[in-house]
């Protein structure tokens, strides 16, 4: 099967919500005393790109958000950019970024034809929780040498926040694909194609 091409619409709806997680950078970080990595908003905005356009386009605005940090733009909350951003302990989440995008939207689309706020919290959970934190923690623990268990208690600060996060992402795509219908195109089409069979 040959790989989908981006239309001029995929490529518009990549570049705002590249646009969104940057916006979100606006918001201050917060580096709770003794840890390491700081507390952002913007993985709210990882989230709902996989939640409102999907998998494949979800992970390509968190990449292009990404080439563009590594090229200088202090795009992340700080603001911080460049290369060094990718040597510090916050790596593991940057790099899970897109795959927690693409894990999202992925789960998102198997929800059948009508975006539901209960599969949607479940899609959140798996991509912007454990996917997300499986990459973050092994970053934490390969930038600053603590074992993975240290690394994995050191995340406790950073739940509340993102349970809060996840169940925003859910509400706002909600609204989001009530308005605006057909937004994960073949993706979702597939879903419902496969519960009339």
């Amino acid at each position: 099967m040959p790989a989908p091409r981006s239309t001029s619409r995929d490529l518009a709806l990549i570049a705002t919500f590249t646009g969104v997680v940057a916006a979100l950078g606006l918001v201050p970080a917060f580096l709770p005393p003794g840890f390491t990595v700081p507390i952002t908003a913007q993985s709210l905005g990882v989230i709902l790109a996989g939640a409102v356009i999907g998998a494949r386009r979800g992970a390509l605005s968190v990449v292009l958000l990404l080439v563009l940090v590594a090229v200088g733009l202090p795009l992340l909350a700080g603001p911080r950019g460049g290369l060094g951003v990718f040597a510090s302990p916050s790596v593991g989440f940057l790099v899970g970024w897109p795959v927690a995008a693409y894990v999202v939207g992925w789960l998102t689309e198997r929800g059948g034809a009508t975006y539901r706020v209960s599969w949607g919290l479940v899609a959140n959970v798996v991509g912007g929780i454990i996917v997300l934190y499986a990459f973050g923690i092994a970053g934490v623990a390969a930038v600053t040498g603590v074992s993975v268990e240290a690394a994995l208690v050191a995340t406790w600060v950073y739940l509340p926040g993102d349970a809060v996060k996840v169940v925003v992402a859910a509400v706002v795509a909600r609204g989001v694909h009530a308005a605006y219908p057909g937004l994960l195109g073949s993706g979702r089409r597939s879903a419902r194609e496969r519960s009339t069979v």
